[in-house]
């Protein structure tokens, strides 16, 4: 370990509870954070998982959303763990750990692991988000995905009590100095309503964002195919409705519609890596119908006092559709070398399922809690080319039936233990299917491959103290192989579906050490931990394609994670999060790690840092820095192959009270320091060479009555 990382441990103190912003107010026992239902699977539970566990608060949702819109962003700033956010619609190398997280809005899945499009993160606007709860590590609760972890976004709630609420919000952004096409602006209406044993929630809003520029002036570079935040416009509506029809028992239907739609007024011009010198924005015409994201969901929750416990159930159905923006194919039809072929495809991703849990504490007189469970779930996903009319990753249904078991039991008043199994029981569907004219064409026979697994997790919680917490875990995750990048790329005569062991699951551990500390002044936590994947699922480059393949690989990912936190009165607080961490793969099938993951599997070194202060009644201030360490990538035999050149920036945000409503005033990129972006820099080419945005402001207004 560099000394670099030594002093930032030194300075850090201890784990993820990402540079919490600490109430005062707060009590000085320190109490095990914890989540909702929707994310612990278990109500009245302290804790699903004994392992680092994050939650974004809705005040510290509020200081982010000063500076950004953009989710990826948000969890760069707060979870150093979490990879630099590429500040792109595509989330296409942003990891938790080494791996893909999970996203869930209220515990419905988000993620289209089938084929993976990268728009998890941008399914919902900000403005319907109360919080965001972050379990790190690879874990099963949730079935499928969570590799990496699970990032569950809990939406805004009705009063609680009879009345009626109301939220407005209005935000303009623009580059520094101003530019025409620099500038942005959105606005959020909420309103909640309580009466008697109904309640609703619902809400509208629209963004149009213009184009960013980088610290020298130069518009950064649209990536036309993969999708931007940048030169688009979205909307979102959202309603909540619930019914209460007696205690203890709780009827709920959420619906969301989410469309986020690129403009199309600007193509690249291309960069020069080799020279530093990143690519740019020009206006035109893009080949095709600008990228673009839509999201469909309706989930329907129930909970209920049943045989002594608790009866949590839930029905969901999510329609996510991502669209690409136009590429050029070569020799589209296999005829003629020369040709060329416009088209664009596009993700779609139907999922319904239903999740079922049952929860008891105290069962036959004991201090045990336990929790029963089942979850169901169809995913069916393909790619589809919009111009020529063809499928070029065939409809695949992943069809699942997951029981779960999961115990926690009190030795004492403090020392808690958990354990829990998980028995995934999975079929991949997948009919006879003809690969594109490219590459063959190919008549690929189909098949039925089926997938068992029982997935493990154990842990404890040591309460030393009221101020100290002891804890360490053990819990398995569960993932496929990106599949439709394999299945649409067979090139060979012969193939069955079934054959292909890149079908075959991808199975990851999580073993973790923790220590947590909070006396009401001071705050932090540590935690070591190491994850290992038989049979991984790497993205790996082939220059000759350009395309990035899976290759199923040997996988070892260990790190640290660290905060620290310091109430400095009641009017001020500082605070240090850092994260570190080492990835390696085989380089051979069979083989043992040899070859560092590389930046699009593994975030930089991190260290983000805050000093938050209320200056009087009405004017407090955050600023915060985030560090991104310089690292370099060594394949088997010691060579250097990629490097990236680390960089800081730094944000202020100001929040003054008004007598009717809320100023808040955001400038991100402080000084102005220009630099290229993690994924540009770790996996370099012309096209997409991008520096980050320079200096910009934003000025909000937020009114509730």
């Amino acid at each position: 370990m560099t000394s670099r990382r030594l002093l930032c441990l030194a300075l850090a103190l201890a784990c993820s509870h990402t540079a919490a912003a600490v109430d005062a107010s707060a009590p000085e026992k320190l109490e095990r954070i914890t989540v909702s239902a929707s994310t612990s699977r278990s109500p009245d539970s302290e804790a699903a998982l004994p392992n680092t566990v994050t939650v974004i608060t809705a005040e510290e949702l509020r200081q982010q959303l000063t500076f950004t819109n953009d989710l990826s962003v948000v969890l760069a700033n707060l979870v150093p763990a979490f990879a630099p956010g590429r500040q792109k619609l595509t989330s296409f190398g942003e990891s938790l750990r080494g791996r893909q997280p999970l996203y869930l809005i209220d515990g419905v899945p988000q993620s289209t692991p089938l084929r993976d499009g990268s728009r998890d993160a941008h399914t919902i606007d900000p403005a319907f988000i109360e919080r965001v709860e972050i379990i790190h590590g690879s874990n099963a609760l949730h079935g499928l995905g969570g590799s990496g972890g699970i990032i569950n976004i809990i939406t805004k709630q009705a009063p609680a009590e009879d009345g009626r609420a109301q939220e407005l919000s209005l935000n303009a952004s623009t580059a520094l100095p101003d530019r025409a096409d620099g500038s942005g602006w959105r606005a959020a209406y909420l309103f909640g309503a309580h009466s008697g044993d109904f309640d609703l929630v619902a809400g509208a809003a629209y963004a149009r964002q213009g184009i960013y520029y980088d610290a020298e002036g130069r518009r950064i570079a649209v990536n036309t195919v993969q999708g931007e935040l940048m030169d688009a416009d979205s909307y979102d509506l959202y309603a909540k409705a619930g019914w209460t029809p007696a205690e203890g028992q709780r009827l709920q239907l959420s619906v969301n519609r989410y469309n986020l739609q690129g403009d199309g007024d600007y193509v690249s011009r291309p960069g020069d890596y080799l020279r530093g010198r990143p690519a740019t924005s020009v206006k035109g015409v893009p080949l095709g119908e600008p990228a673009r994201n839509r999201s469909d969901s309706v989930s329907l929750d129930y909970s209920a006092g049943a045989a002594g416990g608790n009866l949590l159930a839930q029905l969901f159905w999510v329609d996510f559709k991502a669209l690409f923006g136009g590429s050029l194919f070569r020799n589209f039809y296999g005829t003629d070398p020369n040709s060329t072929w416009l088209d664009q495809s596009q993700n779609v991703s139907q999922k319904k399922g239903g999740k079922f849990s049952w929860s008891r504490g105290d069962v036959a007189g004991l201090p045990l809690r336990l929790t029963v469970g089942l979850d169901l779930i169809r995913d069916q996903t393909y790619q589809h080319l919009q111009i020529s009319d063809l499928d070029w990753v065939p409809r695949t249904v992943y069809e699942s039936v997951s029981p779960l078991l999961q115990a926690e039991y009190w030795l004492g008043d403090s020392v808690m233990l958990a354990a829990g199994l998980r028995h995934e029981r999975g079929k991949l569907k997948v009919d006879d299917y003809t690969t594109l004219p490219s590459y063959g064409p190919q008549r690929v026979q189909g098949g039925e491959p089926r997938m068992s697994e029982t997935l493990s997790n154990l842990g404890a919680v040591w309460h030393v103290t009221d101020a100290l917490n002891v804890y360490a875990s053990y819990a398995e995750g569960y993932n496929v192989a990106d599949v439709g990048r394999i299945l649409r790329a067979i090139n060979r005569p012969n193939q069955r579906v079934e054959d292909l062991v890149d079908l075959t699951p991808v199975v990851s551990d999580n073993r973790e050490l923790g220590i947590e500390y909070d006396d009401g002044r001071w705050s932090g936590q540590l935690a070591a931990y190491w994850s290992d994947s038989d049979l991984g699922s790497i993205l790996v480059y082939d220059p000759a394609t350009d395309v990035y393949n899976v290759q199923r690989q040997a996988t070892k990912i260990n790190g640290v994670e660290a905060s620290f936190g310091l109430r400095l009165g009641s009017a001020s607080k500082i605070g240090l999060a850092y994260a570190a961490a080492d990835g390696s793969y085989a380089s051979v099938p069979g083989g043992r790690p040899d070859t560092d993951l590389q930046g699009i599997n593994i975030a930089p070194d991190r260290l983000n840092a805050y000093w938050e202060q209320r200056w009087s009644e009405n004017l407090a201030t955050r600023l915060q820095a985030s560090q991104n360490h310089s690292r370099s990538f060594d394949n088997a035999a010691g060579r250097r192959i990629a490097r990236f050149d680390g960089y800081t920036t730094l944000d202020l945000q100001l929040r003054y009270s008004l007598p009717l409503g809320t100023l808040s005033a955001g400038v991100e990129n402080l000084t102005n320091r220009q630099y290229i972006t993690y994924y540009s820099q770790t996996t370099p080419s012309n096209d997409d060479y991008a520096a980050g945005r320079g200096r910009s402001l934003s000025l909000g207004w937020n009114y509730r009555f």
